[in-house]
């Protein structure tokens, strides 16, 4: 008589399409309310910090893993947030995410000059099938378009004020970045991507 078969592995917790956009945009959305809230670049500041550390311990326990843009966007949300606290400027916590988004595309457009897609190496479990050409061109889009975010949040703080600047990136960058990973299905489509396997959300790269 053979022995008994050892009891099931449970299931890995599955990230679903809102627990995604709480990962990913959540943070953002904290920080806007409490400058609403308080009327405190600074106190809301501390908020985000705390938010985006709390996002990527959330991401670890229901994703099981924090991705590494999430954890470069987290480490500079920390990193600028306390230089803003630190040194009572809102520049820096302005600044973060033209810097954020620059190194991203940077590191997009080196992966392409080198033939090994960055995106690839992210996203390779959320998109299979998909081909190395669909992944170049992916990369490629990702990286003009994160080029242009940079560009547009250069603009807006400069020109603007406080409150415009957030609610730009809680109401423009962020349904922005929405819609344009959604706007890439057909292109992923036509280069072998598995719809039927892939994650029902696009992942989507965490604000700057």
């Amino acid at each position: 008589m053979s022995p008994n078969p050892p009891p099931a592995t449970p299931a890995a917790k599955e990230r679903g399409p809102l627990i995604g956009l709480a990962l990913d945009f959540g943070p953002l959305a904290v920080f806007f309310l409490a400058n609403v809230l308080t009327k405190n670049i600074f106190l809301a500041t501390l908020v985000f910090m705390v938010a985006t550390a709390a996002a990527m311990l959330a991401a670890r326990i229901f994703h099981g893993k924090v991705s590494p843009m999430l954890a470069i966007s987290g480490v500079m949300v920390l990193v600028f947030g306390g230089l803003t606290i630190w040194l009572h400027s809102e520049t820096f916590i302005k600044l973060k995410p033209t810097i954020y988004y620059v190194m991203v595309a940077a590191i997009l457009f080196f992966g392409l000059w080198t033939n090994r897609p960055t995106l690839k190496v992210v996203l390779g479990a959320a998109y299979p099938g998909l081909s190395d050409r669909g992944w170049s061109l992916l990369s490629r889009n990702w990286a003009w378009f994160f080029l242009v975010l940079a560009a547009a949040n250069e603009l807006v703080w400069r020109n603007t004020t406080t409150d415009f600047w957030l609610g730009y990136k809680l109401w423009g960058a962020m349904p922005a970045t929405i819609l344009f990973a959604l706007a890439n299905i057909p292109l992923l489509m036509k280069h072998g991507l598995d719809i039927k396997t892939a994650e029902s959300d696009p992942p989507i790269p965490p604000q700057g």
